[in-house]
């Protein structure tokens, strides 16, 4: 990537930070809730683990305060307890699949340490396969 192109990109970082980039908080929340929620019980210190990790996105961190992170998340986790829900989890998740690899990675990264919180479970590792998949990112070279 030439210098040009680098500055250009974080140039529009900057805007979508300063702007709240909805979008991207969409899709990072609504991949942890389907994570949450893959073993049927929502667990807090997996809530504590999906917020810690939106709070050290740049994008979300400099965008949103924790209250608006929490409030969206419990939307995810709502939605998350029905089939229908996690598809519409997934769907936002697949918005973001023309972002930049780095933004597709951090949400996968966020949803993959919620699963990560005591171990991840068979159920959470089909939960990332679907994720994965949404975002079009390599599960197994990202779990690494």
């Amino acid at each position: 990537m030439s210098i040009f192109q680098d500055a250009i990109l974080r140039f529009g970082r900057t805007i979508m930070s300063y702007a709240g980039d909805a979008v991207f908080l969409e899709a990072s929340v609504s991949a942890a809730a389907n994570v949450i929620l893959a073993d049927g019980e929502v667990d807090e210190e997996e809530i504590e683990a999906a917020i810690a990790g939106m709070r050290a996105n740049p994008i979300l961190q400099k965008s949103y305060d924790t209250l608006r992170i929490e409030q969206e998340l419990y939307e995810g986790i709502a939605r998350a307890k029905t089939r229908a829900g996690r598809v519409e989890n997934l769907r936002f998740c697949e918005g973001v699949a023309d972002r930049s690899l780095s933004q597709r990675q951090d949400i996968f990264l966020i949803a993959a340490d919620v699963a990560d919180f005591g171990g991840i479970s068979e159920v959470e590792h089909k939960a990332l396969d679907e994720i994965a998949a949404a975002l079009k990112v390599d599960k197994g070279a990202l779990l690494r």
